[in-house]
């Protein structure tokens, strides 16, 4: 596997975790081991957001643009 494509498919399973500690929390609450769990994943998928940056697969300036639009949509600033 070329490292790309290993950078693609741990992203892909770091997102998940992500996904699954979510789900955890917003099913049993937010104790603090859940939101130990959480900063871990988060703390992983930014890993590998990085790795994709650097390894040029995605361009770190729109990443930025986009998630400025987001934070606009979510936040209504």
């Amino acid at each position: 596997m070329n490292t790309r494509t290993e950078i693609l498919t741990i992203l892909q399973e770091e997102a998940a975790e992500v996904i699954q500690v979510a789900s955890k929390i917003h099913r049993f609450g937010h104790s603090p081991d859940n939101m130990k769990k959480l900063a871990e994943e988060l703390g992983d998928l930014q890993c590998m957001i990085n790795l994709c940056i650097e390894h040029q697969l995605v361009d770190e300036t729109k990443i930025q643009l986009y998630a400025k639009d987001k934070l606009s949509i979510v936040t209504g600033k």
